[in-house]
Parts: C-alpha cells; sequence; structure tokens
C-alpha cells in the first residue's frame, strides 16, 4: 500500500486488501473469545446506559479486543470509529466497529448477534487501479460465533461465508419475499414512520422478521435468506461492513433518503437488484406523506 502525502490519496492492492482483511476476521475471532466466556457467566455482566441503549461490559472489552488486533499491524495508517469508544482520527480509511451487534439478544440468552468489522475509505482513494468517486466501505467481516458463520467481502472480488461465494435471491415478487424490519428499541424519533413501513410490508410481502441484530440482517440478505431489509436511525458501524458484503453479492444497499455516499445516515434500504425498485418506491410514497426531522 502507498500513502501520498496527499490523505485522499491511498492506494489499495488486492495484496493489501487480503493482508487487512485477515487481519479484520483475525479481530472478529478475538472479539467472539470475549463474548463467548460472558455468554457462558451472565450474572458477571455489567450492564450501563449510554444514550438510552443497553451497554455491557462485553460490549467494551470485546471492542478493546478488536481495537488491539487491528492496531498490531503497524504498516497500515487508518482510523477508527468504534460504537463503545468513538472516533479516533480523521485518516483517509478507517476502521468501522460494532463489537457487539444484537447486546439485548446477548444479554438475555438469545443466540442471535454478531461482531462487525468494515474498512471504510474516502473518495479519491485507489482500489485495485480504480479511484473511488465516493466514500466507500471495501472490507467487511461480520462474524456470527452462535452459528460459527463468518461473512466476508472485499470490494470488488465478492462475498463469502465461510469461503463459499454468496449471492442474493432472485425473488421479484414481493408478496412471495421474506422482509427484515427494524423497529426502534430506544430511539422513538420517527416512530410514526416505523409504523407505517412496518405495516405497509407486512401486508405487501409473504412474511417479515425482526431479529435484532443489524448486521445479520444485512448478511442474510446478502447469501439469500432474506429478500430484503428496513431499518431507520442505524449508526454507521450498524451498516458499514453489511453494505460491502450485500453489493458485492449482488445486492443494492442505499439510503432510503437518497443520501450519499452510503447508508451512513442510517436509514437504510437493502435487497436484490429486482425487488429493490418496488420496495423503495413503496417507502418513499410513506416518506411524501411524512415530515422527516
Amino acid at each position: 500500500m502507498h500513502n501520498h502525502t496527499n490523505k485522499t490519496s491511498l492506494i489499495f492492492k488486492e495484496t493489501d486488501l487480503n493482508k487487512l482483511l485477515n487481519l479484520a476476521i483475525e479481530a472478529a475471532l478475538e472479539g467472539a473469545k470475549i463474548l463467548r466466556s460472558y455468554s457462558l457467566k451472565k450474572t458477571e455482566l455489567i450492564i450501563t446506559q449510554k444514550d438510552n441503549a443497553i451497554v455491557t461490559q462485553a460490549d467494551y472489552e470485546s471492542e478493546t479486543a478488536i481495537i488491539t488486533k487491528l492496531k498490531s499491524n503497524t504498516e497500515y495508517s487508518l482510523g477508527f470509529l468504534a460504537e463503545e469508544s468513538g472516533q479516533s482520527n480523521n485518516a483517509s480509511a478507517t476502521w468501522c466497529i460494532d463489537p457487539l451487534d444484537g447486546t439485548t439478544n446477548f444479554l438475555h440468552g438469545i443466540p442471535h448477534y454478531a461482531i462487525s468489522i468494515a474498512l471504510v475509505a474516502k473518495k479519491g482513494t485507489t482500489i485495485n487501479n480504480n479511484i473511488l468517486s465516493e466514500e466507500t466501505p471495501i472490507l467487511g467481516v461480520i462474524y456470527d460465533p452462535c452459528r460459527e458463520e463468518l461473512f466476508t467481502s472485499l470490494f470488488g472480488f465478492g462475498s463469502c461465508l465461510n469461503k463459499q461465494k454468496i449471492f442474493c435471491s432472485n425473488k421479484d415478487n414481493l408478496s412471495k419475499s421474506i422482509i427484515a424490519i427494524g423497529l426502534p428499541s430506544n430511539n422513538y424519533t420517527h416512530q410514526t414512520i416505523h409504523t407505517k413501513i412496518a405495516q405497509k410490508i407486512t401486508k405487501q410481502a409473504s412474511s417479515i422478521r425482526k431479529m435484532g441484530s443489524a448486521s445479520l440482517d444485512l448478511a442474510w440478505v446478502a447469501c439469500g435468506r432474506y429478500d430484503g431489509y428496513i431499518e431507520l436511525d442505524l449508526s454507521p458501524w450498524d451498516t458499514a461492513a453489511g453494505t460491502v458484503i450485500l453489493r458485492e453479492a449482488n445486492g443494492i444497499c442505499e439510503d432510503i433518503l437518497q443520501q450519499k455516499p452510503w447508508p451512513s445516515n442510517g436509514w437504510i434500504l437493502a435487497s436484490n437488484s429486482k425487488l429493490y425498485k418496488y420496495i423503495n418506491a413503496e417507502l418513499q410514497d410513506i416518506l411524501c406523506d411524512n415530515i422527516i426531522l
């Protein structure tokens, strides 16, 4: 990797990306060790409140283990944006980390949660001789320790589940589709819109699911288990890894409000390429009838 004086001119070759992907996988597995140890001794979980969200000692320790592993490679000068510790520096490429996506599930012994790690590169970064025209997630790792499922992706090289290539479903009919919907657990700012979306999609889809882990919802769309996913008010660490994994599995992952460069603002619609326009049309009808504040 070459790092020129201009911070927006990072160059990543395939060897760089593979090296960083392996590092992210190692970091995710380190975090998973922490989560497994706490899942066996729930009475020792220390719970705090942060912006009305539940945070456990497992969140903090998993994040620390992940960041320590990522920082162990000093070849690259990269920033960090993590759920519990915030942002470290304004680098040309930034690790975006959720050390425990699905904290409520984890806390209640529901085996559905994940570790999410992404590398997001700024506009102007060169990836295998292609210059990015906008900020883009270029590497994604989502690890589900309960199922031992490892979702990985590199920009331009496809996505895998446990080293096997994955692709979105080919469903083109919403009435035959399973759609995942995220509803707020601690942020009720857009409750009315959430409710209208859920009601409308429930009527039109074959079935809906609310499982409580945004990263796994995205990963499951990428491997064809779900046909689409909708959620509002997420954070960049919720969506970064899933965005590149889904896009590289031939899916579409965009901001519902049609903001660029990627769904970092947390209003997300993800689906296969055939369903996207139909679901998006339904969502835009709802948004037109509601003032977004």
